[in-house]
């Protein structure tokens, strides 16, 4: 019996074809390392990158022997014919056929046929072994194979089972030619199909599906938690936790016929339910060396039969013999995980080139997995932008209530430029605003952004919307020459029960009336912001309570199999259908806008689509109580007047001498400046608001007044009294506002 070499395999026999695979140098044992399982990168003859080069060496006394033996083959002996002599050499080179598959070193002439037939009745029966397994693997794969079904078993070139009787048997059957094919087919389309993966489950459940039952009966796939990404370094200690497991089902088996009636139970495929589902890598431990190493070892070896009982478990009973390949994951970095591939006991042991096959599977499962983590970081940062880039809530303004959706154009690219905004303006009015930017990147999502900042800064200055348009189309023209988008800028005052809309090169409004009619507003087009040069024209509508305004953006009604204009009448089409279902009452705004979107067929996501919905309610005439004063030293008094008056036609008495004394203070603050009349408002809805104008710009500032101070108290004041209090700028000059709390009795 010839001595073990390295991994278990017999040392190579002299006068026979060896062949030998050149290593790259390991790491030392002990080696210091930023992470316990993290060693050098994998070099260029590296099994884990590259396949290693073969040299195949005969010794002087073989090759001498060899060319006896063809010498003595080609003569023929004597009295032999021609086609006697023919035959003769077919048979001898049969029986020697049959030595070498056998394990034979080469014998006389007299036992090469004996040999010849065991080594034909081995073949024979592994062939049995090889088409039961072959059987197996047909009914356990079928469709999962693959969609291209492109994952073939690598079968050994004798059409056997590809091992012989003993270790020396198999090692000489996986160095044929055709069994090299075999491998190199199955390792391309398995790789192909860990590449589809574009996800992390993906592309695990591509080598599980890959390998089992085509290269193993089971599979166990363990990754790091957490998963490091890029270029960050792993904190505290390396943790491995189960991520997918495959078997081989227990009804999928070879020909029952021929198998022995009595066989022990096989633990192999077990090991799939019964692994640890967490391991926590030691530091210098079997596991951690194995894993440094990054080469795939078999299961019987010293550094396995250590390392497997720290990964899968104490207490799990591994197959013996090379039935178990532990194959290390490593990235582009460090080592992300383990591959476990087992294999039954009625089945063929793993060869030699089988951790060459295992190699290429846990370099390319590693780089997908490397690159799925990469790809997720990206998807969330994508999707936090997006979030970001959009209003959380939208606001409730007294006298309109609103809704929106937000759908991005497809999974794999969540970033776009459309938005959506609500702006509370003074005097309960809101801006609406829905906006696209050309693109669906990155930069189409940071433009979107500055748009939407510049929208909300010019709208908090209480400019016309056609001013507010042309401004964004400047800021526009300076973020970059192609830099375009569409835009619609819409006001609502629920006291007039107005609206007045500009438009930048977006698709119109549709407006739902309470009845059930529904309209496609007629407002100017416009050029897209971003083009220069032109003027932007504003519409005023009547806007009646009870009425639905949407704004969209194209991507809801223009996709490949339809045009804008024709989408806009299956929209206007559908908001009819659905307010026909609730009546003379206007429908729900949140199944409003589901129904809306139902309108989407499979072909009709091609950009993303943002949709804001908004109810007018409006403020009654009665509610509102408005003033005109000229700016006199008697204009407080006035004012507290005229506010007490209002409170007791609103049943409000109680409210009285606290709205008189803030009503005074504002007033009198507002006197102190103005110069044209100013302008008093009291609006009751759930609260009671006040509103005071002038025509002075500069807003008036909170501070703490000194002791010594005859001034510099009326904020003060209202800051502790009043619900709620602010100060917006205008066009015009500025708004000084306070809310107080209505009593209970009458809300």
């Amino acid at each position: 019996m010839p001595p073990a070499g390295d991994h278990g395999e017999p040392a190579p026999v002299r006068g026979h074809a060896e062949a030998r695979t050149e290593p790259a140098d390991a790491p030392a044992r002990g080696e210091a390392h930023p992470d316990p399982v993290d060693g050098p990168a994998p070099g260029p003859d590296d099994p884990g990158t590259h396949v290693p080069r073969q040299r195949a060496r005969t010794s002087g006394k073989g090759a001498g022997r060899s060319r006896r033996r063809g010498a003595d083959a080609a003569a023929p002996r004597a009295g032999e014919t021609p086609d006697s002599a023919r035959q003769s050499r077919t048979a001898r080179a049969a029986a020697r056929d049959g030595s070498s598959s056998s394990g034979g070193d080469g014998a006389d002439p007299a036992g090469a046929d004996a040999r010849g037939r065991n080594g034909s009745a081995r073949r024979t029966g592994g062939g049995r072994q090889g088409a039961a397994a072959s059987r197996g693997a047909a009914g356990a794969t079928g469709p999962a194979q693959g969609e291209d079904g492109d994952v073939p078993p690598p079968r050994p070139p004798d059409g056997g089972s590809g091992s012989g009787t003993g270790p020396a048997g198999a090692g000489r059957t996986a160095t044929g030619a055709s069994g090299g094919g075999e491998r190199l087919r199955f390792v391309g389309a398995a790789t192909r199909r860990i590449a589809r993966g574009i996800d992390l489950d993906e592309i695990v459940l591509g080598l599980c599906r890959a390998t089992v039952p085509t290269f193993a009966d089971a599979i166990l796939v363990y990754l790091r938690d957490p998963l490091p990404v890029g270029d960050e370094r792993p904190v505290g200690p390396v943790v491995l936790r189960l991520r997918r497991t495959d078997r081989l089902p227990e009804h999928v088996r070879g020909d029952e016929a021929e198998a022995p009636r009595e066989q022990p139970p096989d633990p192999g495929p077990e090991l799939a339910d019964a692994a640890a589902e967490r391991c926590e890598v030691r530091i210098g431990g079997p596991l951690a060396e194995v894993l440094r190493g990054v080469r795939p070892v078999f299961g019987d070896s010293a550094a396995a039969r250590a390392a497997l009982p720290e990964l899968l478990g104490e207490g799990r009973h591994v197959p013996e013999r090379r039935r178990t390949i532990l194959a290390p994951l490593r990235g582009r970095r460090r080592v992300i995980g383990a591959a476990v591939f087992i294999r039954r006991q009625d089945r063929a042991a793993f060869e030699s080139d089988d951790l060459l096959v295992a190699a290429q599977l846990a370099t390319h499962t590693a780089l997908g997995v490397d690159k799925a983590v990469l790809y997720g970081r990206e998807v969330y940062i994508a999707d936090e932008l997006q979030r970001t880039m959009l209003p959380d809530s939208l606001p409730q303004p007294t006298g309109v209530r609103l809704a929106s959706r937000y759908l991005p154009a497809a999974e794999t690219a969540r970033v776009g430029g459309d938005w959506y905004d609500a702006i509370p303006l003074p005097g309960n009015r809101v801006a609406l605003v829905v906006g696209d930017v050309m693109g669906h990147s990155m930069t189409s999502a940071a433009i979107m952004g500055q748009l939407r900042t510049t929208a909300q800064t010019l709208a908090g200055l209480d400019l016309p919307p056609q001013e507010v348009l042309h401004h964004l189309d400047e800021q526009a023209q300076r973020l970059g020459s192609d830099r375009m988008a569409t835009c619609l800028y819409a006001v609502y005052d629920p006291v007039a029960h107005r609206i007045v809309i500009a438009n930048a090169g977006h698709p119109p409004p549709v407006l739902l009336h309470r009845g059930g009619r529904a309209e496609v507003l007629r407002v100017p087009p416009g050029a897209p912001i971003g083009v220069g040069g032109v003027d932007f024209e504003a519409v005023e509508l009547d806007a009646p309570a009870g009425a639905t305004l949407l704004l969209y953006t194209d991507g809801l009604v223009e996709s490949r199999i339809r045009d804008v204009w024709t989408g806009i009448e299956q929209l206007r089409e559908r908001l009819i259908d659905t307010a026909r279902l609730t009546g003379p009452n206007p429908p729900p705004l949140e199944p409003l806008c589901d129904e809306v979107l139902g309108m989407l067929g499979p072909g009709d996501r091609d950009d993303d689509i943002a949709l804001l919905a908004a109810r007018f309610e409006g403020i009654a005439p009665s509610d509102v109580a408005y003033w005109f004063l000229d700016p006199r030293p008697q204009t407080a008094r006035q004012a507290r007047r005229l506010a007490r008056r209002a409170l007791s036609r609103w049943g409000l008495e109680e409210l009285s001498d606290g709205v008189e004394l803030l009503v005074s203070e504002v007033i009198t603050n507002a006197v102190r400046y103005a110069e044209r009349p100013i302008t008093l408002r009291l609006l009751r809805t759930d609260v009671l608001r006040c509103e005071v104008g002038d025509d002075v710009p500069q807003l008036p500032r909170l501070r703490q007044a000194r002791p010594s101070d005859e001034g510099g108290r009326g904020l003060y004041l209202v800051n502790r009294l009043a619900r709620r209090w602010g100060a917006t700028r205008l066009s015009t000059g500025k708004v000084v506002w306070f809310e107080l709390g209505l009593p209970a009795h009458t809300r």
